[in-house]
């Protein structure tokens, strides 16, 4: 397995020598407005360029789509990736929008669904807690799983909570990409995981390798890297978390 950050939430998964590109965001630098109501109102998203060619970002399988926010399924991304690529997304109203968008190849994520022999389940997320839940709308994670391979879980764009918990203690995943950026708007509180979520999901899977990614790469994000790093130094859990840079990859 190996797992390669590209920016924000944007992996290349190789799992079972099969690849998936998840949540890709592929605008060039600054194309986009800021998030409103949030921290860094004077700079465009995204923040950072890609750190490799779209080409070669897009020389895949398949792609998830976890959910439809702009920062995991953009413009660029909708123009750049190959109509008849396999889609798979977290239920049928996004599967709608994708076909919307020119795609023929979509499948919905289930518990048990099947890609050329890896099996993909699809996880529960809450993309914020309380009221901000409503406007954030669904979102979903995902389990890769395949008789030659460690289980990899990629959380999504969810906070800590229950679920999670229940996914890790159902699957028991060796690998763990959370999303870690803590982005939020002025009101409302966290939309993805701060470093408290994240010493939770290290807790609950003391012997996974956990990745954080979703981090500094669009305006209203609040957590750091190095922030992130110094807090697993200080509770002990730094030899188990990975805080790629863009471009990064880790093979398991």
């Amino acid at each position: 397995m190996n797992i390669q950050q590209i920016r924000n939430a944007t992996i290349v998964v190789q799992y079972a020598g099969k690849k998936f590109l998840i949540d890709p965001f592929l605008a060039e630098k600054g194309t986009y407005p800021p998030f409103p109501n949030s921290v860094r109102q004077d700079q465009n998203n995204p923040l950072v360029s890609l750190p490799t060619s779209i080409e070669e970002i897009i020389n895949v399988d398949a792609v998830v789509v976890t959910h439809l926010h702009l920062d995991h399924f953009d413009d660029a991304a909708k123009e750049a990736l190959p109509k008849e690529i396999k889609m798979f997304v977290q239920n049928e109203e996004d599967a709608v929008e994708v076909k919307k968008a020119g795609f023929q190849n979509i499948e919905v994520l289930q518990e048990a669904t099947i890609f050329e022999g890896v099996q993909l389940i699809k996880t529960k997320g809450e993309h914020g807690r309380g009221e901000i839940l409503k406007l954030a709308g669904l979102v979903c994670g995902v389990v890769f799983k395949h008789q030659d391979e460690k289980t990899l879980y990629v959380a999504g764009d969810t906070v800590w909570y229950e679920a999670i918990q229940d996914v890790i203690d159902t699957h028991k995943p060796e690998i763990i990409v959370v999303n870690g950026g803590d982005n939020q708007f002025l009101e409302g509180g966290s939309l993805v995981m701060g470093k408290d979520d994240i010493y939770e999901v290290y807790k609950a899977a003391p012997n996974a390798k956990i990745i954080s990614v979703h981090m500094e790469a669009v305006n209203h994000w609040t957590l750091s890297k190095e922030e992130l790093k110094s807090f697993a130094e200080e509770k002990g859990f730094s030899k188990s978390l990975s805080v790629p840079e863009d471009g990064e990859s880790y093979t398991f």
